[in-house]
């Protein structure tokens, strides 16, 4: 089993990225446990609200699960260097976003569309209904979704032996999930920013730590 996981990625990216899903779970979930009963604000403006629901938005919402494993996989595999800073980015990411989610909760609920209409409607909306059950409207600035997605698409710049379509690519995804996220009504304009801004404050701290260091000869921890 270790060499079918090493064939794909170095067992440090291994550990990196299970460092990574055990941070996004307790920054995601377990700030719920806290913040559920205080007041959470909303950042909405009006360019939030004049912007239309458009529920086939919810596709690239949900296929940017995808884009994750792929963009996280490539920079696993693109080395040593690239895969510490843009890894460990991530992880003071979410430090930063774990701040927010406690001393400034927020909420989207008064922009999401009622949920009968939802039920009434076609495929689309009733993927976005089943979005909204599954994911409660709150812990929204910064984005997680938009973090993540910014993540992947500057790991892409610092690739090497990758073809030329990838990094285009992964920045037209990228675009596509930051629209996502507020034409579905999960986000409002700020909680892209927000995650773009955490994302690059936690990488710019990754290129001046420089942890690679820290590891072994062989890239182990």
């Amino acid at each position: 089993m270790k060499k079918l996981l090493c064939r794909i990625m170095p067992l440090y990216a291994w550990i990196l990225l299970i460092l990574l899903l055990s941070a996004n779970f307790l920054v995601y979930f377990c700030t719920r446990f806290f913040t559920a009963g205080w007041k959470h604000y909303s950042l909405e403006t009006p360019w939030d609200r004049a912007l239309p629901f458009v529920p086939f938005f919810v596709l690239f919402y949900v296929l940017a699960y995808l884009q994750w494993v792929i963009g996280y996989v490539m920079i696993g595999r693109g080395g040593r260097e690239t895969a510490f800073r843009i890894l460990v980015g991530e992880l003071i990411a979410k430090g930063i976003t774990l701040v927010f989610f406690i001393f400034l909760p927020t909420t989207v609920e008064s922009l999401r569309p009622a949920a009968q209409s939802l039920q009434d409607g076609g495929l689309w909306c009733r993927l976005t209904a089943l979005i909204y059950r599954l994911d409660a409207a709150d812990n929204c600035f910064p984005s997680v979704h938009c973090l993540e997605s910014w993540v992947c698409f500057r790991g892409a710049l610092r690739l090497k032996n990758v073809p030329k379509w990838y990094a285009p690519v992964m920045l037209a995804t990228t675009l596509l999930v930051f629209a996502s996220t507020v034409l579905v009504r999960q986000h409002v304009l700020a909680d892209i920013l927000g995650g773009v801004l955490a994302a690059q404050a936690g990488l710019f701290l990754a290129d001046r730590l420089k942890p690679e260091r820290f590891a072994g000869e062989e890239g182990g921890l």
